[in-house]
């Protein structure tokens, strides 16, 4: 089978698709991966570029409206233009058996329809198929259950979609002859790759939902300096992946953010791996000493498992992989879907409550810790069950059944 796989996003987004990639290219099928220009290109993966930078999109210079609505209309209208006529323009050229898409790919039903094939969503939160039960991800009611609100909520992501109708369109050049749009059917199957552990299948989903579990593959083993700073006593990781340097003061809040997480660890006895990432954390000089190691990234699957508890920032990916370590954790969340991960993750008995970033303190986070700590029995349990979902395995039996 012929697979185009489309995603957009950030690292969190690009790695569980380059994990189906592999599965499916290990099972002899023949793969294409299409991903943002600033993502890691795996060497033994065929890919192509989308046109998007992601980190240019996700962080717009300033804060204020106009800021915002200027980077609106100079980066993420353009970016998404481009992004959506690439989709069209690589699928055709590729003319797959199947295409499998992320969400804000929005072209991509238009190109499935006009080639007959069949096309696959792929969601890492529910975004895009509605439940009573829950509300939808990435909306400003995510942390709270709406009763008979829940479903209506879903209409927020739909809309925001509906935005880019014009662009989608511009893309339809990109197909055969020319033709305009073409109508857009449902998904042939949706493939949402969430742990059942996290997050209960709720009873109204349809059959064509497969909740698969995580896409994941083992990682590279920690670089010999991070493993022997893990390896001298009792640790928390921090990250918030892929956030940019947040606020108006830029770096000087990535340090106070630093600075409030070492603090807290201090309090707990605690050391500190400090992963940077985008430059959301930052270690100011007067908070170094031998128990803090700050590192750009880290491979989670390796420096997790040994820690005492994981601050994050409730993405998606971070948050499965902190749950498969069975680690407990105190969730920042930033944006998107975060708030909702963080809540689940409460509601699950693996977090303490969220601290919003803008309460985010020493005096915060020693006491979110605190409680942390107090959930590693019922991490563990999570983690357990976890680990015995194989999330890209039964991906690929879904695409395989079509």
């Amino acid at each position: 089978m012929r697979m185009m796989l489309l995603t957009a996003g950030t690292r969190g987004d690009v790695e569980p698709f380059t994990a189906l990639a592999r599965h499916a290219a290990a099972r002899g099928h023949e793969v294409r991966l299409a991903l943002p220009d600033d993502a890691v290109a795996p060497a033994d993966v065929d890919t192509v570029p989308l046109g998007l930078d992601a980190r240019r999109v996700l962080a717009p210079a300033g804060r204020s409206p106009f800021a915002i609505a200027h980077h609106v209309r100079s980066e993420v209208r353009p970016a998404m233009r481009r992004m959506f006529a690439a989709a069209v323009r690589e699928t055709v050229a590729f003319d797959p058996d199947v295409v499998v898409h992320h969400p804000l790919i929005l072209s991509a039903p238009m190109v499935a329809d006009t080639l007959g094939v069949p096309r696959v969503l792929a969601e890492f939160a529910p975004v895009a198929t509605p439940s009573a039960r829950f509300p939808a991800a990435g909306g400003p009611t995510a942390t709270r259950d709406l009763g008979s609100g829940n479903r209506t909520s879903y209409a927020v992501p739909r809309a925001a979609a509906r935005l880019f109708d014009a662009d989608v369109a511009r893309a339809a050049d990109g197909l055969p002859g020319g033709r305009g749009p073409a109508r857009r059917s449902s998904s042939r199957a949706t493939l949402m790759a969430v742990s059942p552990a996290l997050l209960p299948r709720p009873d109204d989903w349809p059959e064509r939902v497969h909740q698969t579990g995580a896409w994941y593959e083992d990682g590279p083993a920690a670089d010999p300096a991070v493993a022997a700073f893990l390896d001298a006593g009792p640790f928390v990781v921090a990250s918030l992946g892929s956030m940019a340097s947040l606020g108006p003061s830029g770096a000087e809040d990535a340090s106070a953010r630093g600075r409030a997480v070492v603090t807290a660890a201090r309090f707990h006895g605690l050391r500190v791996l400090l992963v940077t990432g985008w430059g959301g954390l930052a270690l100011p000089p007067e908070c170094r000493g031998p128990d803090v190691l700050a590192v750009r990234s880290a491979p989670f699957d390796a420096v997790l498992p040994g820690a005492a508890l994981a601050v994050h920032h409730g993405g998606a990916g971070t948050s499965h992989a902190v749950a498969r370590a069975g680690v407990p954790a105190v969730v920042v969340p930033v944006t998107a879907d975060q708030p909702f991960w963080a809540a689940q993750l409460h509601r699950q008995g693996i977090a303490a409550a969220a601290v919003p970033l803008r309460r985010l303190s020493a005096w915060t986070l020693a006491s979110a810790m605190g409680d942390a700590l107090s959930r590693r029995e019922r991490a563990a349990e999570v983690g357990r069950l976890v680990r015995r979902e194989h999330g890209v395995r039964r991906a690929v039996d879904v695409l395989e059944s079509l």
